[in-house]
């Protein structure tokens, strides 16, 4: 009886039971002595692909002996759970204990490790150590150095890493393009593109690949370049997979096409609320918002159930219209399904209030949601300010900062706009040449408009006239 190879059927089953009978047999038989590497490592390798963790560390700590596949199969099995941060640890360990250096696949293990916890810096030291000890011509140590950079904002690093030997592959050009979708950076998106057409033929594109260039390509706004990747995902046959399906009418939307969005939404076979909010979305974008609330009815008959971003499209659709009974009628929907004190939902309903002109009932909307982001305290300041309430917009501000919460770009413009209601011209100037500077904002069009505003409204035209001609910005 071959026990390797039933320890091996255990973890390949995810059966641990089954592994713990084997674990309990090789104990009786004398077969697992802390001599026995080979064993020991093949049963912490079935606890840590099954998730018993502290199984796997018991066994793990009591070896005399460890090789370098023991370390590497309790380092994979922390970061397949989770727990990225003990790989760096072990890592750092194996060095000082066992004075063992890593293999390809540990470097690549602790390269994921750093990704999972943003460390840029520890993950530099594995690339220099890669380029030092020759592993970052293997594939997956590239691979792995790519996703780093990629998710720790870095991305000229990272396709400085896909310019380097071997030859990149699909997964490499996943890496970045998930790297510049997430991060926003779309200034190296034509050459990546450019490079994966050269080095990856179309039909090695997988299902990770056609949704990221999706939405690349409706970050671009480029209809043309869209329509193209469209044409070569139809060749690589998986435009009926239902995420592609939902990109690809999520990019049209984006771009503004909204006869092609038609087209493919009524093309898909199978739809969710994923897809469903795809199209609602689009139509918001593009200001179509009596047929968003339109196609969701649609969605009800057809019994799709909608999630949360459904609901705060159809709240700010709503809110385009003023369609204040449309919305009160979601509004009690969403009380009677317990989604009402979702964040993006409490979100789109204080929107559509403010919208409304329903100041109140905004404000109760906004007190009574436990778990307010940074977009709640905007939504309410810039409420305030718009319907020319100053002084409650000042007041918000103040509780913002109370409450720990961090001020963006937009929440500034709000309370620029609020010191002008209220004429405190020295407040304001606090605000753009102290506080904003405090937070690491930098001060923009918007906020030095609301600024030329704040002293028009106080008669200082002079004033403004001089502020104007003292900052090297483009006026609009």
């Amino acid at each position: 009886m071959d026990l390797q190879k039933l320890l091996k059927a255990a973890v390949d089953a995810k059966n641990l039971k089954f592994g713990k009978s084997i674990h309990a047999h090789l104990v009786v038989s004398s077969q697992f002595s802390r001599d026995h590497v080979i064993e020991r490592n093949s049963v912490i390798n079935l606890y840590s692909k099954c998730g018993d963790m502290s199984s796997a560390r018991q066994l793990f700590d009591k070896m005399r002996k460890k090789n370098i596949v023991s370390w590497g199969s309790i380092m994979a099995g922390y970061l397949q759970h989770g727990r990225a941060s003990e790989v760096i640890e072990l890592c750092r360990n194996m060095f000082t204990e066992d004075k063992l250096c890593p293999n390809h696949y540990i470097l690549a293990t602790v390269l994921s490790s750093c990704s999972h916890c943003g460390l840029l810096d520890e993950g530099k030291q594995c690339h220099g150590y890669g380029l030092k000890s020759g592993l970052i011509f293997h594939q997956y140590v590239k691979n792995a150095l790519v996703y780093m950079y990629s998710m720790c904002t870095d991305i000229k690093e990272a396709i400085s890493v896909l310019d380097s030997p071997p030859r990149s592959d699909i997964c490499t050009y996943n890496s970045v393009l998930n790297g510049i979708l997430v991060h926003g950076d779309l200034t190296e998106a034509w050459y990546v593109l450019h490079r994966m057409m050269v080095e990856c033929k179309y039909d090695a594109w997988d299902v990770i690949t056609c949704v990221d260039l999706f939405g690349i390509c409706g970050r671009l706004k480029d209809s043309i370049l869209g329509k193209q990747v469209h044409c070569r995902v139809i060749k690589t046959g998986v435009d009926c997979n239902l995420f592609v399906g939902s990109a690809t009418v999520d990019m049209y939307g984006k771009s503004g096409e909204i006869s092609y969005m038609r087209k493919v939404f009524d093309s898909l076979q199978t739809k969710n609320e994923v897809t469903w909010t795809a199209i609602l979305t689009a139509y918001l974008q593009n200001e179509f918002f009596e047929e968003a609330l339109k196609q969701f009815l649609q969605m009800d008959l057809e019994r799709v159930v909608p999630n949360e971003y459904t609901f705060a499209v159809l709240l700010n659709s709503c809110a385009g219209i003023s369609a204040l009974g449309y919305g009160s009628s979601l509004h009690a929907r969403l009380e009677k399904i317990g989604m009402k004190d979702d964040t993006v939902v409490a979100n789109a309903l204080i929107h559509m209030c403010l919208r409304c002109g329903l100041i109140e009932e905004a404000n109760i909307v906004f007190r009574n949601t436990s778990h307010r982001d940074v977009i709640s305290w905007n939504l309410m300041i810039s409420g305030y300010s718009f319907h020319g309430l100053g002084e409650e917009a000042l007041n918000v501000f103040q509780e913002m900062l109370v409450a720990k919460q961090k001020p963006s770009y937009v929440t500034f413009v709000g309370v620029l706009s609020a010191c002008g209601f209220t004429g405190r011209i020295d407040e304001g100037f606090h605000y753009l040449n102290n506080t904003m500077r405090e937070f690491g904002i930098e001060p923009g069009l918007e906020h030095y408009t609301c600024i030329v505003g704040l002293l028009g409204r106080a008669g200082k035209l002079n004033e403004a006239m001089d502020f104007m001609g003292s900052n090297p910005i483009k006026w609009d």
